[in-house]
């Protein structure tokens, strides 16, 4: 079973950033990358930013949903097993959990999450 341990959250104010970082261990099979994805009270848990395993030591394609382009920035380590999530000019609305998967495009492979990290932007 792939456990996932996410880091890095936190309170900061809108403007700030922040860096997440996702371990991933286990078997990666039907995945294609790792991802990003953040649920705020009350909300849907929702798309945040992908990376593709393809494309050398450091991951290949990216993608990002329409409300972070621009500002997040995902990349991975040599080994393709920790994922990072680099959060610059923060606004309030990107308060939520943030939480890490495997993914085939920008759906998660596993049934289940990890802990998730909470990211809290102070207005």
């Amino acid at each position: 079973q792939v456990e996932l341990v996410e880091s890095g959250g936190g309170l900061v104010q809108a403007g700030g950033s922040l860096r997440l970082s996702c371990a991933a261990s286990g078997p990666f099979f039907k995945a294609s990358g790792m991802g990003w994805f953040r649920q705020s009270p009350a909300k849907e848990r929702e798309f945040v930013a992908a990376i593709s395993w393809s494309g050398g030591t450091t991951g290949g394609t990216t993608d990002y949903a329409d409300s972070v382009a621009g500002r997040f920035t995902i990349s991975t380590d040599n080994a393709k097993s920790t994922v990072y999530l680099q959060m610059n000019s923060l606004k309030s609305e990107d308060t939520a959990v943030y939480y890490c998967n495997l993914v085939r495009g920008r759906s998660p492979t596993l049934d289940y999450w990890g802990q998730g990290t909470q990211v809290t932007v102070s207005s």
